[in-house]
């Protein structure tokens, strides 16, 4: 019976929540098995408790004729026997630690300029550089220079002029403009339940969501007052732009923090959530429930929440968390949604789940089913160069590719091609793939690190304990340049330019530091001194990527055109090398070809090349467009752990 009652009225096309204007709000719910619903208004001296109607499809409606800007609310809906008070999932404002849902006039919180907002120029997906941080490790540390009652805000990502103390070297806002990338991925910024924000001492990364559309209070100075933290997120989006970076929100709508006792749950019993055989809640996600994406009040409200956080918060790009347990036709459908809004917004995520779902693997949004997008402008992140390059995530001994473990070169080069097909890849050698998954370079996310697992400098340090600091300075600095330089969308964790490190207390190495303290996650900026070297060689490679066409085409068929691989035995000898030229005269007009080579043997390695006369741009120690050095012949020796970067002029 209940069953039926949804099925009939879940296809309803309508707006809900709050519908504010200084005249009057409407309040609409859609809860189609509910007896009665209401609503209570907490106003400041009295709270109020109101009918609601009852209307087709399964929709609740109230109209109050006054300016309810800044009142909060409830609803309480009767599924049976007892009444439940309910959080507006649609609600666009909260009380502190989202318990209440808040009316807000979103016009009063706009800065002032928001609506001349410029968005910083961008036109192909595979031009992002991507910089992956966290709100509060951003700042919090004294390190950064940022007002003290800024630190851990977004007050601090946005503060201007900061510096290390008692330097002039500049930190955060300035720091990142300097670092030339051109979007940062916001870790959850949405409302999420496992800080409390009246007193945010606890951490968490913020997988946790609670109110999807409501901007987290913990980053806020204010968080009581509901419209204050949408006043500063807005203000920092503002001033990113302003600073030339575009905005990434990473969305986690695969989940809740809560299941069965969800607001989602308790308006719509057993509705928004997926369930194995036995009726009890799947778990694909991890984390207790799942989201059945292909529901179609499900679907919408998952639409609605991206197309506002895109319009009113004017977002960037959307990466999505464990998108495996989003179906196929829902992805679809964001990125057409999206399409009219900007083309230029980006869509990517994990092209896995957290855990088993009774969602079909043929419809599951998984790596292997990319194929499916067409030339669609939506990417995963690529597990076979992340592993390749450094090791398996899982394994803390594991080695890669540039710390001196056999038989990775076909991954790289898969890699390097960002996953796409190409008549040099033996696919039968792939450590994870077996076919070419992507259609075009711009579905592919090169990676090898991010907030989850060691970080980089952390990993490259437990699986290479014997070695020197210099030689692991090497490898990070190899790996820096394989992202930088192979094809698809370039993407790094905030801190892995200064070997960012982990740490716990007694000295060991935190590889899953999602409710770790400050001293653990906290972004430590005097490294930017100590490790000037390494930061310098990411600048370089970042200016080299955004100068250089050849390294981010836009499509396969420029990559299978334009891009060979050198071959053993004809250019050199031994194992541990990639190498590969890239014919840029349709793609540069400044040099004619760019040779790369990577070298992850333990000695130096003799190239042999087809050409004579080449300028060498990148070398084992420094990174840019400039000349560095001169080679007049074809055959060049290359260091060990290195990269060379050569162009024909």
């Amino acid at each position: 019976m209940m069953q039926s009652i949804l099925y009939e009225h879940e296809n309803y096309c309508g707006k809900l929540g709050a519908i504010y204007s200084k005249e009057k709000t409407e309040f609409i719910l859609w809860a189609p098995v509910s007896k009665t619903v209401k609503i209570v208004l907490y106003y400041k001296k009295e709270n109020k408790i109101l009918d609601m109607e009852k209307k087709e499809k399964g929709i609740w409606s109230l109209e109050i004729y006054e300016d309810l800007n800044g009142v909060y609310y409830n609803y309480i809906v009767n599924n049976g026997e007892n009444e439940i008070e309910v959080v507006d999932p649609y609600a666009k404002a909260v009380n502190v630690n989202g318990n209440m849902g808040m009316v807000i006039d979103l016009q009063s919180t706009n800065p002032e300029g928001w609506e001349n907002d410029i968005k910083p120029k961008f036109i192909s997906p595979t031009d992002a550089i991507i910089y992956e941080m966290h709100i509060r490790d951003f700042s919090v540390s004294e390190t950064s220079g940022v007002t003290e009652k800024f630190r851990g805000k977004y007050d601090g990502v946005y503060e201007k002029g900061t510096h290390i103390p008692g330097t002039n070297i500049p930190t955060c806002l300035e720091y990142i403009r300097d670092l030339g990338i051109t979007h940062i991925h916001l870790m959850p910024i949405f409302d999420y339940a496992t800080v409390d924000e009246s007193n945010p001492k606890n951490y968490n990364w913020g997988y946790d969501p609670k109110n999807f559309n409501v901007p987290e209070g913990s980053y806020s100075l204010d968080p009581f007052n509901g419209e204050k933290r949408i006043i500063e997120f807005k203000n920092m989006i503002k001033t990113l732009h302003e600073y030339g970076i575009r905005i990434v929100m990473d969305v986690v709508y695969n989940h809740t923090h809560s299941g069965y006792n969800s607001n989602l749950n308790c308006i719509v019993p057993n509705y928004y959530y997926r369930q194995n055989s036995d009726g009890r809640f799947s778990n694909g996600s991890g984390c207790g429930n799942e989201l059945a994406t292909e529901r179609n009040m499900v679907k919408k409200f998952i639409i609605d929440s991206i197309i506002y956080w895109a319009k009113e918060y004017h977002i960037d790009g959307f990466r999505f968390d464990l998108m495996g347990l989003y179906d196929i036709e829902i992805m679809k459908d964001i990125r057409r949604k999206l399409d009219k809004i900007d083309k230029s917004i980006l869509m990517y995520g994990e092209g896995w789940t957290g855990g088993v779902s009774p969602l079909p693997d043929w419809d599951k949004t998984i790596k292997f089913n990319i194929s499916k997008f067409g030339d669609m402008k939506l990417a995963v992140f690529s597990d076979d160069i992340r592993d390749g390059i450094k090791g398996n995530v899982f394994d803390s001994n594991s080695k890669g590719f540039i710390s001196g473990e056999y038989n990775l070169e076909e991954t790289i080069k898969f890699g390097v091609v960002a996953s796409v097909k190409h008549d040099q890849i033996k696919y039968d050698k792939l450590r994870y793939s077996k076919f070419p998954w992507a259609n075009e370079p711009y579905q592919t996310v090169t990676y090898t690190s991010s907030h989850d697992n060691y970080t980089l400098w952390d990993k490259l340090c437990m699986a290479n304990r014997n070695y020197l600091e210099e030689d692991l300075k090497s490898m990070n600095k190899l790996s820096a340049a394989i992202v930088l330089t192979s094809q698809g969308i370039a993407f790094f964790q905030a801190g892995e330019e200064f070997l960012r490190t982990k740490k716990n207390k007694d000295g060991s190495l935190n590889s899953n530091s999602y409710n770790a303290p400050d001293y653990v996650n906290a972004l430590d900026w005097s490294r930017r001194i100590k490790y000037k070297d390494i930061l310098d060689y990411y600048k370089g490679l970042i200016k080299l990527r955004k100068f250089c066409k050849g390294f981010r085409m836009n499509s396969s068929n420029e990559i299978r055109e334009n891009l060979r691989f050198l071959e053993k035995n004809i250019n050199f000898y031994n194992d541990k090398i990639v190498a590969f030229k890239i014919n840029l005269n349709n793609l540069q007009s400044k040099w004619k070809e760019i040779c790369i080579i990577y070298n992850a043997n333990f000695n130096s390695e003799e190239i042999k090349l087809d050409k004579s006369s080449w300028s060498v741009i990148v070398n084992e120690n420094k990174a840019g467009i400039e000349e560095l050095t001169y080679i007049e012949g074809n055959v060049l020796k290359i260091p060990k752990l290195s990269c060379y970067v050569l162009v024909k002029k």
